[in-house]
């Protein structure tokens, strides 16, 4: 019997979702279709839980439902927790599971993919918001020196950082970035969706091996083209962090890991 799984969001036409997880089937032979659902802002709950009782086996789950369906849940993984949001749900039993495979995505696609391991290295964080809530104890987990997040409210900073209780995991404002170095600076602002810059200085990347962009297949962004004329060696975006979340979700889901690269090839755009 085929398994039916999906991605919910609003809006929705621009997902990849089903062409990932549809090439994942293929590979490793998995009998499953995978759709899209438009997401509902006062029906949200109902779709899930219609999809679940009419055999659902699980859901990604993309802006601007990833609050709504941690709540739903009865059971949370800690990188949901933590990030107070998931990614994808699984339906067993009666149960709603949650979890955050978006920090676990990013990481594997920086250490795995881009050959960039954070153990011991300085990583700037632009941003507070989910993203980087769900990155952060996987990356706390790969050793780095310190993770420091740089965001314009401050209070939000410092109480994600507060929830981490880790004196690796630093604040700051954008203004005091002037004259401090990173290893890894990533954006995770919303910057790059207006193509606009996030307030920080070419300096910053003075000793960066890698600049990484959160949001995909838009090319040399704004941000991406300021670490290029500083001379960064590897420039990414977040094609990949796509893929690799993908995969684990699928694995959590069918429990075979599909080979990425194949996938992440076909899917990015040059940045140019």
């Amino acid at each position: 019997m085929t398994d039916r799984y999906s991605v919910i969001g609003r809006p929705i036409s621009h997902t990849k979702s089903p062409l990932i997880h549809g090439l994942f089937a293929e590979v490793t032979e998995q009998d499953i279709t995978y759709g899209a659902i438009e997401g509902s802002l006062e029906g949200f709950t109902d779709q899930v839980l219609t999809f679940a009782t009419e055999g659902g086996r699980g859901m990604n789950i993309t802006a601007p439902f990833k609050l709504q369906a941690f709540e739903l849940a009865d059971l949370r993984s800690e990188r949901a927790t933590l990030a107070r949001a998931c990614n994808a749900l699984k339906f067993e039993q009666g149960k709603i599971y949650a979890e955050n495979f978006d920090g676990i995505g990013l990481l594997r696609d920086i250490q795995h993919n881009l050959q960039v391991p954070l153990v011991g290295r300085k990583v700037l964080l632009l941003g507070a918001g989910g993203a980087v809530r769900g990155a952060l104890l996987p990356f706390l987990e790969a050793g780095p020196q310190c993770l420091v997040i740089a965001n314009r409210d401050l209070d939000k900073a410092h109480a994600l950082a507060a929830e981490v209780n880790d004196a690796r995991v630093q604040v700051c404002a954008y203004p005091a970035l002037q004259g401090q170095v990173f290893d890894v600076v990533i954006n995770a602002t919303s910057a790059s969706l207006s193509s606009e810059l996030p307030p920080i200085a070419e300096g910053l990347f003075q000793q960066a091996l890698l600049a990484y962009e959160l949001a995909y297949g838009k090319g040399l962004t704004p941000f991406l083209r300021l670490a290029q004329e500083a001379g960064v060696a590897h420039l990414a975006d977040g094609v990949g962090m796509l893929v690799e979340q993908a995969a684990e979700a699928f694995e959590w889901w069918r429990g075979v890991r599909p080979e990425t690269r194949p996938v992440i090839d076909r899917l990015t755009v040059p940045l140019v």
